[in-house]
């Protein structure tokens, strides 16, 4: 099988290297990098796992070489050009440790071909010159059942961590604002930072790993490093101020260094919490329905121009000003043949005059509303309005008042009928038709029709 080959090849490249190496007089730059500073250990078994406490490595799939777990990429580049293997979709990895030795031990047990599928490159190119590389991928379901059972795994041992620290009142820590210290439960110290701070990281019970994290957000701000927009400053002064001016006392969403601790991000397999969130509002939408038969719309009601009340319509506003008040707005509409306009001017004339207690009719100014409402009732002042041009004004184009629903309520459509109108009261005088041939020859149709058409 082509993998053991390229073990082989591997192996006896490293023995050809170790022989190199053996025969130097002595130990020159490049050699003292192979020099062993860390005690090793030997596999339990051939191919075997070795044991997870304490490895600070992982071992390649099918030789002896070993990488530090946090230098995955290395691992992964070096199986790829020595061993022509490919896993696919790491990042849905949640042990990769424990993902390499499952697979190691399997490769010693059955041919890579019965696990992995074989991509050929350069398949049009002589024989000689193609290749095999090897695909891992969840589409093998053993492969699919070692990721849902090492991500399960996972959430159990966090769920765990999490239910420790929860339980934990012998938390110590220091706010990293003000450096008073806190001693008990973790959820002292956080709640403290986000009601005096305004720093909020996250209810505690979503954290998990909350030392840890308070340590890395503690050495950034050491490193005077800003924990929103991760810029660096000259000095601690200068980046308080930037973090206060900014509102920037908050961590930067997009780094997924931040990801490992939240427990939503355990939750299912490969996903973060922006995706997991995301899934969850597009179900909403998918289950919203179009229908807005229910939807119950509040009534917003308009206030007199005289006293405090108030009508959900501008006919019973109006109806309740001509009652109480004797002040007819759809009549004056009428008489004075106002635009929409010109009644906003009208509107917020009135309503400046009554808010400075002034009399419009007469000029006289009362210490209260009261006073100038009983005043005006009395000497039927409601319905004596100035003349246009002192309310016609550009300067009563802007409200009185910011939220008087009346001016939202006034129209300007010809088919709005007075009082009068409505009732009927209003005499039709019909045409006089008994002297149709005079009123034929004196009709100014005749300047305007060809003399051709009034011969026929």
């Amino acid at each position: 099988m082509a993998a053991p080959k390229t073990q082989g090849t591997a192996t006896q490249g490293e023995e050809d290297g170790a022989d190199n190496r053996g025969g130097a007089g002595g130990v020159s730059y490049e050699d003292s990098k192979d020099c062993i500073l860390e005690p090793l250990s030997l596999p339990e078994s051939p191919g075997g796992t070795t044991s997870l406490e304490g490895s600070p490595s992982v071992p390649c799939i099918f030789c002896e070489e070993h990488f530090p777990v946090d230098e995955q990429d290395k691992l992964l580049k070096h199986m790829i050009i020595e061993h022509k293997i490919v896993i696919a979709d790491v990042k849905l990895v949640a042990d990769f440790q424990r993902y390499i030795l499952y697979w190691r031990k399997r490769f010693t047990e059955q041919p890579v071909t019965d696990f992995c599928s074989v991509i050929r490159i350069n398949s049009t190119a002589p024989f000689e010159e193609q290749d095999n590389y090897f695909l891992l991928c969840d589409v093998l379901p053993e492969d699919r059942v070692l990721r849902e059972e090492l991500q399960k795994q996972r959430l159990k041992e966090i769920l765990e961590q999490q239910q420790q620290e929860r339980n934990d009142n012998n938390f110590h820590g220091i706010c990293m604002f003000c450096n008073e210290e806190f001693l008990g439960n973790r959820s002292v110290l956080l709640n403290h930072m986000a009601r005096e701070h305004a720093f909020n990281i996250g209810l505690p019970d979503n954290i998990v790993n909350c030392n840890e994290f308070l340590c890395i957000l503690q050495k950034k701000l050491d490193n005077l490093q800003c924990l929103y927009c991760e810029k660096t400053f000259r000095d601690k002064n200068t980046l308080k101020d930037h973090m206060r001016k900014k509102q920037h006392r908050r961590i930067n969403p997009k780094n997924r260094e931040y990801d490992r601790f939240y427990v939503i991000n355990y939750l299912e397999l490969g996903k973060s919490w922006e995706e997991v969130q995301l899934e969850d509002d597009r179900e909403l939408l998918d289950h919203q329905e179009d229908d807005w038969s229910d939807w119950e719309e509040h009534p917003v009601s308009a206030v007199c121009l005289f006293c405090e009340k108030q009508a959900e319509t501008i006919e019973k506003l109006c109806v309740h000003m001509e009652d109480a008040h004797e002040f007819d707005l759809l009549k004056i509409k009428s008489e004075l043949g106002l635009n929409f306009y010109q009644q906003v001017k009208l509107v917020n004339f009135i309503r400046r005059q009554i808010h400075q207690c002034k009399c419009y009719g007469c000029h006289e100014k009362f210490k209260s509303k009261a006073d100038l409402r009983t005043h005006m009732e009395e000497t039927k002042h409601t319905s004596l309005l100035p003349e246009r041009e002192i309310w016609d004004q550009p300067q009563y184009y802007f409200p009185t008042y910011e939220n008087d629903t009346l001016l939202c309520t006034l129209s300007d459509s010809e088919s709005d009928l007075t009082a009068q109108e409505q009732n009927g009261n209003i005499a039709i005088i019909s045409e006089d038709t008994s002297k149709l041939h005079a009123l034929k020859q004196n009709s100014i149709l005749n300047q305007l029709l060809p003399h051709e058409c009034l011969k026929n």
